[in-house]
């Protein structure tokens, strides 16, 4: 069952009011738009680079309930290409005034959304590319893919003060049209294209390759290749339908954005960069409202490639701050992409002339099952009391050329929190001459391999745990430090240490002592005397393959620790700074730790790093299984007791036996 979500958004004509961190509707995006347009600001060749919402800044309250006089403002990032400039603007939407207009000097934009379909045309038409083509035996250039790839960083040439804004596309070729292209890659041609004046300023050519011959299919519609051979015989006849009902309906409720669900409160937000932003993460615990998190995110991810083959090396995308995940985002498929009772949220964004573009079904948000959440037989009286878990979920998934991420945050009932991030979509490949095996990648077809590479995703947590004054401690297990407690030789304690300040907010974690981090805030205490406190505890870990010395080093420094602690900055929102594109220098967290800020008591931000080690294998090819990694948000003393104890027993009609 779909539940409408077409009534979402506020419509400013009609008199209604939108709630302050709402995102900007359909006709705020175009009257922002308007505004800057009929503006001295504007000229002939601007364009709208991304249009959100302005977050109004926080109030002590943590929250915006029963305030009805902050008016509403657009954040603008647009981009003149003839004047090479880039700007910020603020409007004012009901007063249509231009409250800021900032030129921001010595930086490139992401990119604009007609750059991803155009740059393939460009580049089909250059005669230098069509004689590569023709060298590998290529003359239907209309079979031809051509991926935009952001420029990564080369060297000084590349820096904003003597370069265009530039992309290097990377060439693959369909057997026949809609097959399969990354089957097909073309090695060895790196091309560079002027984002800027839509053309392409050169061509290298560093020796073709001959083009893989196995397709690569997935689907029935290709159940033969070229050569006869099944991708696959046939679908799996003893699959047998699963049903998820809820014949009273879901748990949860929504108004407008915001969700209510058992004792979670959260509001509900999307923007063109990040996607999902969820804003006043509470939990009722017996009658009062606690807050948790005040906003959390997908800060910055990045894609560093581990192949030094001409073709490869330079790869080093970051997928959210030089493209968009918002832009990125699924319209969501009931049945396929989410199964069971289904509440979607539309998501709206921009073009590049202000217009307003949605993105029917971005944002899924549905219950599920999730076992036993706590069960006990007493043996003597034969008692049994066990109690089922749940789960709300709320995920989007994106798709940038040829990977899929899904972005799922979960809440479960016993008030822990969980984010995933789920990896799919097809490699990007590599050719290699028949008899040769790759140095720094795997292969997965005959003359096809997929190169090493990371993918890196940092989450920005703006905590609140019971109130803006919260502390963070590392938290390690420790054999008992004193011999003459420990004669035994089995004791062991936990070691809890403050993180003073921004100096030492750069975190590791380490296996050997079982390391968490947790968040406390020391104006509150549980019946035991102790501070009030969440922890998070990581999934798998991932070693860091990015190397000093290399030009992404600097440019991603955030994927070097898998914690840092900030104080709050309303300016600092994204791991690797605000425009990385084409950009060599340190921006982002390395900086915003700069000025040593204190760190105890304070309104703090976590932001923490989930990594993704992918060595590829033969079963990622031609479509890859999804891979999961992610984190977990747990209560520890944060209650007086298990909060789940509260959970109905199931019925017996709902358990099925044969």
């Amino acid at each position: 069952m779909t539940m409408d979500s077409t009534a979402l958004h506020a419509d400013l004509t009609s008199g209604d009011v939108a709630y302050p961190l709402d995102p900007l509707t359909g006709e705020e995006i175009e009257a922002a738009a308007t505004i800057v347009t009929d503006s001295e600001y504007a000229t002939p060749t601007l364009r709208f680079v991304m249009i959100q919402l302005a977050e109004p800044a926080k109030r002590p309250e943590l929250t915006f309930e029963g305030v009805t006089d902050i008016p509403r403002q657009a954040f603008i990032t647009a981009y003149d290409p003839a004047a090479k400039a880039l700007y910020e603007a603020i409007v004012d939407l009901q007063a249509r005034l231009i409250t800021s207009w900032k030129l921001i000097p010595g930086r490139f934009p992401s990119y604009l959304v007609e750059w991803m379909t155009g740059v393939e045309e460009k580049v089909r038409e250059d005669s230098r590319w069509q004689e590569a083509m023709r060298k590998r035996g290529v003359t239907d250039f209309d079979l031809a893919m051509i991926d935009p790839w952001p420029a990564g960083y080369y060297g000084p040439q590349d820096h904003y003060d003597n370069s265009p804004l530039v992309c290097r596309p990377l060439t693959f070729v369909r057997a026949a049209p809609s097959e399969h292209g990354y089957a097909r890659p073309v090695e060895g041609l790196i091309v560079t294209f002027d984002l800027g004046k839509m053309e392409v300023i050169d061509v290298e050519d560093h020796g073709a390759v001959p083009l893989p011959p196995k397709a690569g299919n997935y689907t029935e519609k290709f159940m033969f290749d070229e050569d006869n051979r099944p991708a696959f015989t046939e679908f799996r006849s003893d699959v047998k339908p699963i049903e998820i009902t809820q014949p009273d309906g879901p748990s949860f409720t929504v108004d407008g954005w915001k969700v209510q669900w058992q004792k979670w409160s959260m509001r509900v937000g999307f923007n063109p960069r990040e996607g999902i932003v969820l804003h006043e993460i509470t939990y009722t615990d017996r009658g009062e409202v606690r807050p948790i998190i005040y906003r959390a995110s997908l800060s910055e991810m990045v894609v560093p490639y581990g192949d030094s083959s001409p073709t490869h090396w330079n790869k080093n995308v970051f997928d959210m701050g030089e493209v968009g995940m918002g832009f990125s985002a699924n319209p969501l498929t009931l049945g396929c992409d989410c199964l069971g009772e289904i509440y979607y949220f539309d998501a709206t964004v921009n073009d590049s002339s202000g217009n307003a573009v949605t993105i029917p079904n971005a944002i899924c948000m549905h219950e599920e099952d999730y076992g036993i959440s706590w069960k006990h037989t007493d043996f003597r009286t034969e008692e049994v009391e066990v109690r089922r878990a749940r789960r709300l979920v709320i995920s989007m998934i994106c798709t940038v050329g040829n990977y899929e991420y899904g972005f799922f945050w979960y809440f479960y009932n016993d008030a822990s929190m969980e984010v995933e991030v789920k990896l799919s979509g097809v490699l990007t490949t590599g050719a290699v001459p028949d008899g040769e095996t790759p140095r720094w990648g795997k292969m997965v077809a005959p003359n096809i391999y997929g190169p090493n590479h990371q993918h890196f995703f940092s989450f920005r947590l703006d905590m609140s745990i019971d109130g803006a004054g919260n502390s963070v401690y590392e938290v390690d297990s420790i054999p008992e430090p004193d011999p003459a407690l420990n004669p035994h030789h089995n004791a062991w304690i936990t070691r809890e240490t403050l993180v003073e300040s921004e100096a030492a907010g750069a975190r590791d974690w380490d296996w050997k002592t079982g390391r968490y981090w947790k968040i406390a805030n020391p104006n509150k205490y549980n019946e035991l005397g102790s501070p009030v406190a969440y922890k998070l505890t990581p999934r798998e870990m991932v070693p860091v393959m990015v190397q000093e010395g290399s030009y992404i080093y600097d440019r991603a420094r955030f994927v070097q620790h898998n914690l840092w602690v900030t104080k709050y900055d309303p300016a600092e929102r994204f791991a690797a700074g605000d425009y990385m594109y084409q950009s060599a220098d340190m921006q982002g967290l390395p900086c915003y730790i700069a000025d040593d800020a204190p760190l105890e008591n304070s309104d703090l931000v976590l932001w923490y790093t989930v990594g993704a080690h992918h060595v590829v294998r033969p079963e990622d090819w031609p479509v890859m299984p999804c891979a999961y990694n992610g984190f977990h948000l747990k209560p520890v003393g944060f209650f007086d007791g298990n909060p789940a104890l509260d959970i109905p027993p199931s019925p017996p009609a709902a358990c099925h036996h044969h």
